[in-house]
């Protein structure tokens, strides 16, 4: 029998190897199995520090800068770096905070579920530059504090704000759905145009690969920064807009409620789009009191954030005659020498639509020159009762389908969030609204741009680019370029249209719409270097003193401008509306106001239909 003693160092080496296999088994699986050990200490080790790139300027059509980047600092802190007798006196000092901003920011920061002591978090944030340089200088004083250049928005010239729109810090939602395009802390556009073109706008993000040790340090860049890669910035774009028009369009609306839209005809491009009242955008821009600014815009009882250019549904008033002109024309209830006699206005049983003393008109011409409600009144009913005098409905769905053609009833798809589609009642509407029944005299004052018809400014602007151009018309839109190495091109938004109106019909109406501008209702629109067509609206409003409406183009022959002006409470059209739209005309072809139109642009930039509408 074997002496056990002797087999003991036998049994100890054989457990000795055991326990050796386990471990290098153990080892090989934490090495080459297990990616858990190895990304936590990458966790430690490694740092992926975003480059954050420059955002895209927003140019005006003659490549003046309407939206420019400034420059901004976040200062971040790794908790398990910064000294236990940090100064914390002096660092506050050097940045101009109090010491309960310091320790409000400290205390957001440890209270951040997303927070880690061993990598960099945000402190405070947009800092400019000459609050920050102080610190910049001295922060080798300071271990554990880092910083992080961004670039935030700035307008040199603060027009348009409805139209640029700002930008704002990304929401959860939209990182959660964004496939990792977008994560914390990033900007994206939230309205406008910034929000339109934001994938062209926003370049691309860089990131530099920094090595740290166990306790956070840096201690270089990992193979050199031959890893890294460079921020790219993104694209400008080049707008339609005029900043010389657009700027005096927002002059002549101050201290009034409504919009401005300018089409040139030819192209669809959105010359300017003014929405009053307004703000100046640097008052949005991401700074420490943007939430406030924020808020007592919000508050403001005029709306100031609300776009009245594409978001509110007016009723046209009188400016929807020469479109019921064409639409009759073309189905042959009316002709343009027609004679409709006006006793004061249109009469039917009780109903009395009134209308002011002018000529008998003899032909379509004249009843635009003169607005005349009885004429207008008698062809919406010839139109709407084509099959019968209790059957209006199959011609009110014609009429609509005519309205669709002319971009009603829909939004036309400009480039900007938001837009709304006006409102051009259904026979479904008036079946629910009267459900025994209603027949053409239930909704006569549709033919002068009353009642349920609701159309934006944007809109009426686009109907006088359809006449003007006799019938065709393009996508009303805001991007003219997209500037870039490869010269992008403008995105296949922009459609070509044509409604179905035959071509003779469009000189009878054009003719009565310069003549209203020349010897009308809209004299007060009058150029003596240009024919200006035009159309005088008076939109009646129950809650207080009607608007005042105009919508033109000149010159009458290949037009260079098309406009809508819409004053909320301003009484006749032709009192504030249509001098306004011949002060923009005028400005935009000639560049300045002759000396004898000073007095009409100093009455209208004087007025004040705010305070004493």
């Amino acid at each position: 029998m074997q002496d056990p003693n002797s087999i003991r160092p036998l049994i100890i080496r054989r457990i000795i190897f055991l326990a050796a296999l386990v471990l290098v088994f153990k080892v090989a699986s934490i090495q080459l199995l297990d990616r858990s050990y190895s990304q936590r200490a990458d966790a430690r080790t490694l740092y992926n520090k975003p480059l954050y790139p420059s955002r895209g300027l927003i140019l005006d059509r003659n490549q003046r800068v309407l939206v420019y980047n400034n420059p901004v600092y976040s200062i971040e802190v790794t908790e398990n770096q910064l000294k236990e007798d940090l100064d914390v006196r002096r660092f506050c000092d050097l940045l101009n905070i109090d010491t309960s901003t310091f320790r409000l920011a400290m205390q957001r920061l440890l209270n951040d579920r997303h927070h880690s002591p061993g990598l960099p978090a945000t402190f405070l944030q947009n800092l400019p530059p000459a609050q920050f340089a102080p610190l910049q200088e001295n922060l080798h004083d300071f271990t554990g504090v880092s910083y992080v250049l961004r670039n935030v928005r700035g307008y040199p010239n603060p027009v348009a704000p409805h139209v640029l729109g700002y930008i704002s810090e990304v929401d959860p939602q939209t990182i959660e759905t964004s496939n990792t395009r977008y994560v914390r802390g990033d900007y994206i556009g939230t309205t406008g145009l910034e929000k339109t073109y934001e994938n062209w706008l926003k370049g691309q993000k860089g990131v530099s690969y920094v090595l740290k040790d166990n306790v956070g340090r840096e201690v270089g860049r990992m193979s050199g920064g031959s890893l890294d890669s460079a921020a790219i910035s993104g694209n400008d774009i080049i707008t339609t807009l005029d900043l010389d028009l657009q700027h005096y369009g927002e002059m002549l609306m101050q201290n009034k409620r409504g919009s401005i839209v300018c089409i040139e005809p030819a192209t669809g491009e959105i010359l300017a789009m003014v929405s009053a009242p307004s703000y100046n955008p640097n008052l949005l821009t991401i700074h420490h009191g943007r939430s406030a600014a924020y808020s007592d815009l919000q508050q403001d009882s005029l709306n100031p954030l609300f776009d009245r250019s594409i978001m509110a549904a007016y009723p046209p008033g009188s400016i929807f005659k020469p479109v019921l002109a064409l639409i009759a024309m073309q189905e042959g209830v009316l002709y343009p020498r027609r004679t409709i006699y006006c006793n004061s206005g249109y009469h039917y049983k009780q109903l009395s639509i009134g209308c002011h003393g002018h000529p008998t008109a003899t032909n379509v011409t004249s009843a635009l020159q003169h607005s005349c409600n009885a004429y207008f009144v008698q062809v919406f009913r010839d139109l709407i009762e084509q099959e019968g005098f209790s059957n209006p409905a199959r011609g009110l769905e014609k009429l609509n389908h005519y309205l669709a053609d002319f971009g009603l009833g829909a939004p036309l798809g400009i480039d900007l969030p938001q837009e709304k589609s006006g409102n051009v009642p259904t026979p479904l509407y008036f079946d629910k609204t009267y459900p025994s029944g209603w027949r053409s005299t239930y909704l006569l004052s549709i033919g002068i741009g009353q009642g349920e018809l609701a159309l934006t400014t944007l809109q009426m602007a686009n109907l006088a680019a359809i006449i003007g151009n006799r019938g065709e018309y393009y996508t009303p839109h805001l991007l003219k370029a997209i500037a870039g190495p490869d010269g992008d091109p403008i995105p296949p938004f922009v459609q070509h249209r044509t409604v179905t109106i035959d071509a003779e019909f469009f000189d009878p109406v054009i003719d009565g719409m310069e003549r209203a501008v020349s010897a009308g209702t809209a004299t007060s629109a009058y150029l003596s270097f240009v024919s200006i067509c035009g159309k005088t609206g008076t939109s009646q409003n129950p809650h207080g003193k009607d608007h005042s409406v105009f919508y033109a183009f000149a010159p009458k022959d290949h037009p260079k401008i098309a406009i809508a002006v819409y004053v909320e409470n301003a009484g006749w059209g032709g009192t504030y509306a249509a001098p306004i739209a011949s002060l923009m005309i005028e400005k935009y072809l000639t560049g300045e106001i002759t000396l004898s139109r000073k007095g009409v642009e100093t009455r209208i930039l004087n007025t004040d239909l705010i305070i004493n509408p």
